[in-house]
């Protein structure tokens, strides 16, 4: 069970947020969880580059069947 709270931001940034979640097909607010979850990753990260912290985030979530296995290039013929 989730629970929620409310809290307030600027309207730009929940414009933003609404513009953003219809185009990831997310909520309002998971948008901006997903956003705090980078910003969070990001900061504890610093080396990092932001897109590659999203990407990283992304990829933990889609199904593992379907993933492509990593081969070293060693091995690669």
């Amino acid at each position: 069970m989730s629970l929620s709270t409310s809290i307030r931001i600027d309207q730009a940034l929940y414009d933003q947020a609404k513009t953003d979640a219809l185009s990831e097909h997310r909520t309002i607010a998971g948008q901006i969880e997903y956003w705090a979850r980078i910003g969070r990753a990001a900061i504890d990260n610093p080396d990092l580059p932001a897109s590659f912290i999203a990407e990283s985030m992304a990829s933990l979530s889609e199904p593992r069947d379907q993933a492509t296995p990593f081969i070293p290039r060693s091995r690669q013929e």
